[in-house]
């Protein structure tokens, strides 16, 4: 059984009451033998997870603030999304030229979507530098207002995903606002922050170390379907890096990834079966 499958395990237990860490071990893991090699499983399973909490007598429970197990993360829609612009902020006008959606569901990538935009405007020398795309590229191009209702429909219902999804998210929904379209209500998941949470030894988190770290190529760098599938790739990384943490849902890995919390103290001589007060609890059936 994954660990992610233990966690869930572990909080359907403690959903009943508080529970001792021997009966933890016995009941989630099936570890009956030396109460020490027992105890240091259960926090090696739940001693970094927020919505598990243990007091000085090695009873846990969950956390009262908890946010509840939410949808399982392989059932999940997921639309990664980037992004190329004029190169400056949405707010002081500037404009979204080209833009991604790549569909991943089930830990695959689904389907992909991509256009260029005419942003109503030249591009920016300095931007065609750096992603190619040309002022005459853009020409016959649709208005953002042209293909505003179907981006729309390609982020609803899903989790839209960026590598620094502050910028992807202010553009797109500055540009389906100006369009006259009802911005989707979505969860918004940051692979940046992703990157911070689940691989910390990572000290730059930019997508093209990002990438290579995972072993992922970038067919087009710069250009919005190269980053988004990429992305998407990483994406797909990331989720199995947080289902070795036992995060196997999405209430869950947004909690992880916003609350930052010290792991449990583990003292080896605390746990033992001559604990006083404690006595083997039994499981309801």
């Amino acid at each position: 059984m994954s660990d992610a499958s233990l966690v869930r395990s572990a909080a359907d237990l403690l959903a009943d009451g508080p529970v001792h860490t021997l009966d933890v071990a016995r009941d989630v893991l099936g570890l009956t033998g030396h109460p020490g090699a027992a105890s240091a499983a259960v926090f090696h399973l739940l001693g970094t997870d927020p919505r598990f909490q243990v007091d000085g007598e090695g009873v846990w429970s969950l956390d009262p603030d908890r946010v509840p197990l939410g949808a399982r993360l392989d059932s999940v829609p997921f639309a990664v999304v980037d992004v190329e612009t004029t190169g400056g902020a949405h707010w002081r006008g500037h404009r979204v030229i080209d833009l991604s959606i790549v569909e991943v569901l089930g830990g695959q990538i689904v389907e992909e979507y991509e256009t260029l935009v005419h942003p109503g405007r030249a591009v920016p020398p300095m931007i065609t530098a750096l992603t190619g795309i040309t002022t005459d590229m853009i020409s016959g191009a649709p208005y953002f207002e042209h293909v505003a209702d179907e981006i729309a429909e390609r982020l609803r219902g899903r989790v839209f995903v960026a590598h620094n999804a502050t910028f992807d998210w202010g553009f797109v929904s500055a540009e389906l606002i100006r369009a006259g379209v009802e911005v989707p209500d979505v969860p918004r998941v940051c692979t940046v922050r992703m990157c911070r949470r689940l691989v910390p030894r990572l000290r730059r988190r930019n997508l093209d170390v990002v990438s290579r770290h995972f072993g992922v190529s970038i067919h087009a760098r710069h250009r919005a379907h190269g980053d988004a599938l990429a992305t998407a790739r990483v994406l797909l990384r990331l989720l199995d890096e947080a289902a070795g943490r036992g995060i196997d849902d999405l209430a869950t890995l947004q909690w992880y990834l916003k609350r930052r919390r010290q792991r449990k103290e583990f003292d080896p001589e605390q746990y033992s079966l001559e604990l006083p007060g404690h006595e083997p609890r039994r499981r309801r059936r």
